[in-house]
């Protein structure tokens, strides 16, 4: 039974780590504090003989405050030997200004640099780095953000950048298993606008979109705002070629639906709301 140790079990680990053990796989890892099902980061001695019978690790631990990256600071010595794998940014190819972007181009050029900083160590040690975009999955989207109130359609015509379902990471991460060390970009066929995405999220709940608001609004925080100074498309012609990859959830049609039908008690979707007609059958999913 092969055994992966994951640095960081999230959203998107959390979920790569079910399809995993679904498959028969041992799956242990660690979160900032001990929790059900997880060792804490700085439990040095339980960590490292969890790590001793590994297989494979995968860390989706983002720089420290520092711009260090704190799994190799702490425990890069023992991970030679095996399988590597570490969850990126999309952020670190900075803004392009609507251009496609693939594995090819310059990183450390946007306001990620400290995220740069550790996507390129992690290749310099043998990884395979996943350079993810806007992730989302079943309780941790578009919906949920208007549910909340906490949506936002800015007035930014252009603005475009791509996304994740958590479904399509675990299969790439599974499919590049067998593949060999490097950057690869995992997103979604279509980059769109975050205003047609909530859009979208209003049209499945039956509700009103919020009001469009200007790029400086104060109801905008600074992070938000520098968010949406960047925008890009990112290619994934890499994963295609390598990994036999491609995303189940094609475009945020297709994910939201499938987010929506895996609600418990979710009534049948309805096509007239906007769910994509040629995405997957709808399922449902078990976040980065």
């Amino acid at each position: 039974m092969p055994g992966l140790f994951i640095f960081g079990l999230g959203f998107s680990a959390g979920h790569l780590r079910r399809r995993l053990e679904a498959q028969g796989w041992r799956v242990a890892g660690t979160r900032r504090a001990a929790a059900a099902g997880a060792l804490a980061f700085a439990d040095e001695a339980a960590v490292r003989v969890a790590l001793a019978g590994a297989d494979a690790v995968l860390s989706s631990v983002p720089p420290d405050e520092t711009g260090a990256d704190p799994v190799l600071a702490r425990y890069g010595d023992a991970l030679d030997g095996r399988w590597i794998g570490y969850f990126s940014s999309t952020g670190v190819y900075g803004d392009s200004g609507g251009a496609w972007v693939d594995e090819s181009a310059a990183i450390g050029r946007g306001r990620r640099q400290a995220r740069a900083a550790a996507d390129a160590a992690w290749l310099a040690r043998g990884a395979r780095v996943f350079r993810l975009p806007g992730i989302y999955g079943p309780g941790r989207s578009a919906l949920e953000r208007v549910e909340q109130g906490r949506a936002h359609r800015v007035d930014l015509p252009g603005q475009l950048f791509s996304r994740i379902h958590v479904e399509d990471i675990a299969r790439g991460v599974i499919a590049a298993l067998d593949a060999p060390a490097g950057a690869y970009n995992l997103a979604d066929d279509e980059p769109a606008s975050q205003n047609a995405v909530v859009e979208q999220a209003c049209r499945l709940l039956g509700r009103a979109p919020p009001p469009l608001l200007p790029p400086d609004d104060p109801a905008l925080s600074p992070l938000t705002r520098g968010f949406f100074a960047e925008t890009r498309r990112i290619a994934t012609g890499k994963a295609r070629r390598l990994l036999g990859w491609r995303p189940v959830y094609p475009d945020y049609r297709a994910g939201l639906a499938a987010c929506l039908a895996a609600r418990p008690g979710a009534a049948p979707l309805n096509r007239a709301a906007g769910s994509s007609p040629t995405g997957p059958d709808p399922r449902p999913d078990s976040d980065n």
